[in-house]
């Protein structure tokens, strides 16, 4: 009888010790971000502490550091990311995004197309089959795309793997350009909120939570950013300002996103497949630059400053180009607008635009 006893007390020691393990990596996965922060703190480097904690995460990875990512890091990220970027949609830029609508349709059918294109050249360069190659380059949200992917029997590591390094690439490359040229503050806009409030902060976190955990349950894509950035946007909207958000929070929302994008980044990642991943990286170039041409030729017929619009039609992540544009000054709520709206409609018609897909990839000679 008292050898049941003996297990279950050796469990419980063994579990202990795996959560003490766990938590230093936690700790030391922060403790290698937020250098990494006031690093690029120390250099003047754009976007120090999404950069630099993606970065050094990273590196550590790749030199085979054990981290591990704190529980609802990305979610807590998102959260904290959603709101900063839903206080800037005042009445006054809602009608400015109204009057941007015919440019945003435009926008997402460019978005669709790149894709597709990017698609092609995924599967004829590398021998990717349809599926696989078709969910990795479009560009939508990647655990939505790696969902979509698992459905119709795509490679589920790959289609995740590509669009970790394409968003890698962009927030590395895009930030880093913009400030290399100096292009900043030409396009500015301001948080209605502006002044801290403790009981209002506490009423925003409530309200955009509850938007988070509802977005969620009805299988919303990018739920925990897409639900508190829609709140605050609404409550923007209506002119009221329950508080603003403390810098503390968008940073720390910005350094949870830059551990849970640089951890993937281990030597396993590349080994796995290293001519996917070049091919992805080539394309991902040339999505940039293709981008860079469309955002330009938009600006023209909008009315919107060349460096906004090269933003909000870069292949990038809500979070990311949006917090670029923040930290550049390049019309945070416009640049937010285009990326969310272009997500969720590229999400939202995935599956049929793949039906199409599939039919023009089966006959490439490369195709599976």
């Amino acid at each position: 009888m008292t050898e049941p006893l003996h297990s279950g007390r050796d469990s419980v020691a063994e579990a202990q010790v795996s959560g003490a393990a766990y938590a230093m990596r936690m700790l030391l996965a922060v403790a290698i971000a937020v250098a990494g922060a006031i690093i690029c703190i120390g250099i003047h480097a754009p976007l120090p502490w999404l950069i630099g904690p993606l970065v050094a995460v990273a590196l550590a990875s790749m030199l085979q550091a054990r981290l591990a990512v704190p529980p609802a890091a990305r979610q807590l990220g998102q959260w904290a990311i959603g709101v900063a970027l839903g206080l800037y949609f005042s009445p006054e830029v809602m009608r400015e995004v109204v009057r941007l609508a015919p440019w945003l349709l435009l926008a997402i059918l460019f978005a669709i197309m790149l894709g597709a294109l990017g698609s092609w050249a995924l599967a004829r360069a590398t021998g990717t089959d349809g599926t696989t190659a078709f969910f990795a380059m479009a560009i939508g949200g990647a655990s939505e795309m790696a969902t979509q992917a698992q459905r119709h029997g795509g490679r589920v590591d790959r289609v995740a793997a590509a669009h970790s390094l394409r968003i890698m690439l962009v927030v590395l490359i895009v930030p880093l350009l913009f400030s290399w040229f100096d292009v900043h503050g030409l396009d500015p806009y301001l948080p209605l909120a502006r002044v801290f409030d403790p009981i209002g902060f506490v009423v925003l976190v409530a309200v955009t939570l509850g938007a988070a955990a509802a977005m969620e349950r009805f299988g919303s894509p990018n739920s925990w950013m897409i639900g508190p950035l829609l709140a605050a946007a609404i409550i923007t909207a209506t002119g009221h300002t329950f508080s603003a958000l403390p810098v503390a929070v968008v940073n720390g929302g910005q350094l949870l996103i830059g551990i849970s994008l640089g951890i993937h980044f281990t030597p396993e990642f590349f080994r796995a497949a290293p001519r996917f991943l070049t091919i992805v990286a080539l394309i991902t170039l040339g999505y940039l630059a293709a981008a860079a041409v469309f955002g330009v030729l938009l600006a023209q017929g909008s009315g919107l400053h060349w460096s906004t619009a090269v933003v909000a039609t870069t292949p990038g992540g809500i979070g990311e180009m949006a917090l670029t544009a923040k930290a550049l000054q390049l019309g945070v709520p416009i640049v937010t607008a285009f990326h969310a709206i272009r997500m969720a409609a590229v999400v939202l018609t995935a599956g049929a635009i793949y039906g199409a897909w599939r039919r023009y990839v089966s006959r490439r000679p490369h195709a599976d």
